[in-house]
C-alpha cells in the first residue's frame, strides 16, 4: 500500500504518531528535567523555548490534520474538543516563565491532547 496522507488518516497512522509525539514531549520534559540536575552547564541548549515553540506548531499541525479529518469521517466532535483543549493547555504553558509551573501544564497538555488522539482513533475503528 502507498503511503499517502490520505492513507496514514484513514488507518489512523497519524493519530498513532501524534500519540507518540506525544510521549516525545514528555520524555523530553523529563530528561530535560534531569539532565539540568546532572549537567546544569549542558543545560541551556535542551532548553532552549525554541523546542517547546517548535514542538507546539508540530503538535497543532497533527492535531488539526489527524482531530480534524477524524471528526470529519467519524463525525465525534469529542475527541477534537479534546484534542484542542490539551493544545490550548500546551500554549498557555509557553506564556509562563521556564520552570516547574511551566512543565506540570506542558504535561497536562500533551496528556490531554494524547487522550484526543486515543479517542480520535478509537471512534475511527
Amino acid at each position: 500500500m502507498k503511503l499517502t496522507l490520505r492513507n496514514a488518516l484513514m488507518t489512523g497512522r497519524i493519530d498513532r504518531i501524534a500519540i507518540a509525539l506525544s510521549g516525545l514531549c514528555v520524555a523530553h520534559c523529563f530528561a530535560t528535567a534531569v539532565i539540568l540536575g546532572l549537567l546544569a552547564s549542558a543545560g541551556g541548549i535542551f532548553e532552549s523555548p525554541i523546542f517547546h515553540e517548535a514542538g507546539l506548531v508540530l503538535a497543532i499541525l497533527l492535531g488539526a490534520v489527524a482531530l480534524g479529518h477524524g471528526a470529519i469521517v467519524h463525525g465525534y466532535m469529542m475527541p477534537s474538543a479534546i484534542g484542542a483543549l490539551g493544545l490550548g493547555v500546551m500554549a498557555g504553558a509557553l506564556t509562563m516563565d521556564h520552570g516547574m509551573q511551566e512543565g506540570i501544564y506542558t504535561f497536562i497538555g500533551v496528556a490531554i491532547l494524547a487522550l484526543g488522539h486515543d479517542l480520535n482513533h478509537r471512534a475511527g475503528r
